[in-house]
């Protein structure tokens, strides 16, 4: 078989899998994407992934994002780039480590959609309850103050203060019952998110859903915030499912 036609029956391999991403999470959803490819064995280890040009346009995000995800995986260990004629981004083979085992060990027990799907519901209902009932001065100065706090944590401290933004809003919106599911339910993503890498692309991108969702909160705009929120949630989905679905 020629490269040419094993390129071809590469890409016709990929096809239920690569689709267009939504404009909102682009990046979290092309990576999550193409970790399937890679987990799944669509790509075996040692072949070729499909030309960047190729797959840019199946997933609908430019050459520059999707070079970004392909660094991830690259110092994730799973692809390597190879220069010269017969060049590309190449799938790593897969190795027994103890890392995949542990990984898998502390997951075991979770149904991830389950957690990640209540979370959802939740987080949704939270943000369009404090938009549609509300805020007092005083709260929103906490709101506020929490967002602030994430943007200027150092890395090791984002994802605690990622979650105390979390807990303000679910606070603040009037349900001690609601508040104390999220809690549980947070616990649970938490460690599911201790899992995987934190990713600089994803963490910018997801402060700027942040204040977009505060600042629709704080303009009581119930509709606006309960869909910043669902887009919010949907990339920290699309990230777990492809690292550990």
């Amino acid at each position: 078989m020629s490269w040419e036609s094993d390129a071809q029956g590469v890409g016709d391999r990929l096809a239920p899998v690569l689709r267009p991403v939504r404009a909102g999470n682009g990046f979290e959803e092309a990576l999550e994407q193409i970790l399937q490819v890679v987990r799944l064995g669509l790509v075996p280890g040692g072949q070729r992934l499909p030309a960047e040009r190729e797959l840019a346009e199946r997933l609908g995000i430019s050459r520059v994002t999707l070079r970004e995800v392909l660094k991830v995986l690259h110092d994730q260990g799973l692809v390597e780039a190879r220069r010269g004629r017969y060049g590309g981004t190449f799938v790593m083979p897969r190795a027994d480590a103890g890392g995949e085992d542990e990984l898998r060990r502390r997951i075991a027990e979770v149904d991830i959609e389950d957690v990640l799907r209540f979370r959802e519901v939740l987080e949704v209902g939270a943000a369009g309850l404090c938009a549609t009932h509300g805020l007092t001065a005083a709260q929103a100065d906490r709101l506020r103050e929490a967002l602030d706090r994430t943007h200027e944590a150092p890395l090791a401290d984002y994802r605690r203060l990622d979650t105390l933004l979390h807990l303000t809003l679910a606070e603040l919106c009037g349900s001690p019952s609601l508040t104390a599911q999220y809690a549980a339910v947070r616990a649970t993503v938490n460690d599911l998110l201790d899992c995987i890498p934190l990713l600089v692309r994803n963490l910018e991108h997801s402060q700027r859903q942040h204040t977009a969702l505060v600042e629709a909160v704080l303009d009581g705009d119930a509709d606006g915030a309960r869909e910043m929120m669902r887009e919010h949630c949907a990339g920290t989905a699309a990230l777990l499912r492809g690292f550990l679905a």
